[in-house]
């Protein structure tokens, strides 16, 4: 099975590598059909916001197992800005780029578990688990 995989965010190049290589562990762990897709466009959601936000970042993709159940962990880092208010970004259409603000919202709704740590001047951190069902 796939071990972990580190994929740099720099460029809008890293936010499709970083959906190919998601999909591409997500497809060998056993998703399939649709939770392909919702990997792919959550961890493009997490990849986008490294780029716009924070300039450079990592996410860091790995199969879980706990007990029979399987799944997938998404761990994306920046050492960016940081997010001054964590509830007001998690609202679904707000954005402070003028985009259509469904980054954080939407990589939440899309995975089974979301968690999100961000400290003002040192960065972000999100942590995503879907799980096969």
């Amino acid at each position: 099975m796939a071990g972990e995989s580190r994929v740099p965010i720099n460029s809008d190049s890293d936010i499709v590598a970083a959906r190919q290589r998601a999909r591409a562990i997500a497809d060998e762990i056993g998703f399939w059909g649709t939770d392909l897709v919702v990997i792919a466009t959550a961890i493009s959601e997490l990849a986008r916001n490294i780029v716009e936000y924070a300039g450079r970042g990592e996410i860091v993709i790995e199969p879980l197992q706990n007990g029979t159940r399987q799944g997938i962990l998404v761990i994306a880092h920046d050492n960016g800005p940081g997010i001054a208010d964590i509830p007001l970004a998690m609202r679904p259409g707000y954005s402070t780029r003028q985009s259509l603000g469904m980054g954080l919202p939407g990589a939440k709704r899309l995975m089974d578990e979301f968690e999100i740590v961000s400290e003002l001047g040192k960065g972000t951190t999100v942590t995503l688990r879907k799980w096969i069902r």
